[in-house]
């Protein structure tokens, strides 16, 4: 148990047996009168985005998440492996788990894997990722960064907006977040 004074970004509660993770919380205290904390808290499985507002002071479930550092090793056909690199200890993660990450995740690549009661809840990857593009359309004289952008297959499988003076071949910065192209890396 916490109070709603102990909230932190990123703190995981247990709200009616189900968990949201703290995205933003702000203490408000009005002229007129008692204190009050209003939070914006995302469903761990879902993703789904609600306000809930708390007396201040109140008392609030914590939820134990153990978050990892584990490496991400192959995807076996139906699951994808992690192995953690204290222990060695491997676990197969579901595709539904891993979601959208799994376009930006290539072998060998360290993730957060984060798990509540055995059960793994979410992937977190870091905030960018160095990939190749595996196939563009040919950039042509002229074609300058200020430009438009063209489609771009990653070597995830991932298809992303690139600048036009890209080729096949070029390694660029990823945002995992939004699959926006972030620079092109040498």
């Amino acid at each position: 148990m916490a109070s709603t004074n102990d909230l932190k970004n990123g703190l995981v509660l247990n709200l009616e047996g189900q968990l949201w993770t703290v995205v933003e919380f702000q203490h408000v205290k009005p002229g007129k009168g008692p204190a009050f904390v209003r939070t914006k808290l995302k469903h761990v499985l879902s993703g789904k985005v609600v306000d809930k507002t708390f007396n201040a002071g109140t008392k609030v479930e914590t939820a134990n998440v153990d978050k990892r550092n584990m490496q991400y090793l192959y995807n076996d056909g139906t699951d994808y492996v992690f192995m953690d690199g204290d222990t060695f200890d491997q676990i197969a993660v579901t595709p539904t788990v891993v979601g959208d990450a799994a376009k930006y995740m290539l072998e060998n690549q360290d993730a957060i894997v984060a798990r509540h009661e055995g059960n793994v809840l979410f992937i977190e990857l870091p905030a960018s990722v160095v990939l190749e593009i595996q196939y563009t359309e040919p950039g042509l004289q002229g074609d300058r960064s200020t430009g438009g952008t063209k489609p771009a297959t990653l070597e995830t499988g991932a298809e992303i907006g690139v600048p036009l003076f890209l080729n096949t071949g070029d390694k660029v910065k990823v945002d995992t977040r939004d699959g926006s192209y972030l620079g092109r890396v040498n």
